[in-house]
């Protein structure tokens, strides 16, 4: 006999599964800390690369000007200043990623919960029946 709950609890089971059920069975296998720390480190990476590629497109937009005032500027000063600016652009980047890759993790165990909560309403389902 059909049991229409069941079905309901199924096809909405399905669904979770096809959708954002993949990508939370994929977060929801590591540790907050490991996954958070993975994250972290692809974040400090592509901000390098970013933070590197906008200060060549910088200097290659007036790299006329830019070779003729590298004679007259303190080098060490402009190093400084790329250095601090790049350590305050991957930093604060770091921190919102932090904050996202948090609540993401989060949201994902949470609804994770709620799936394994309803396979166990499912499994419970056929045991009474199949007594």
């Amino acid at each position: 006999m059909l049991n229409q709950e069941r079905i309901i609890l199924m096809t909405k089971m399905a669904s979770y599964e096809e959708n954002e059920g993949k990508k939370n069975v994929a977060i929801g296998g590591y540790f907050r800390g490991d996954y958070i720390s993975l994250q972290l480190i692809r974040s400090v990476i592509n901000g390098t690369l970013a933070y590197f590629i906008i200060v060549g497109m910088y200097v290659f937009y007036d790299f006329e000007v830019f070779m003729q005032e590298i004679y007259n500027m303190d080098i060490m000063a402009f190093g400084k200043g790329l250095i601090v600016r790049y350590l305050i652009t991957v930093g604060s980047y770091s921190v919102l990623s932090y904050i996202v890759y948090s609540y993401r993790y989060s949201k994902a165990k949470k609804s994770l919960k709620c799936y394994f909560n309803n396979l166990k309403k499912l499994s419970k389902s056929y045991e009474r029946e199949g007594k």
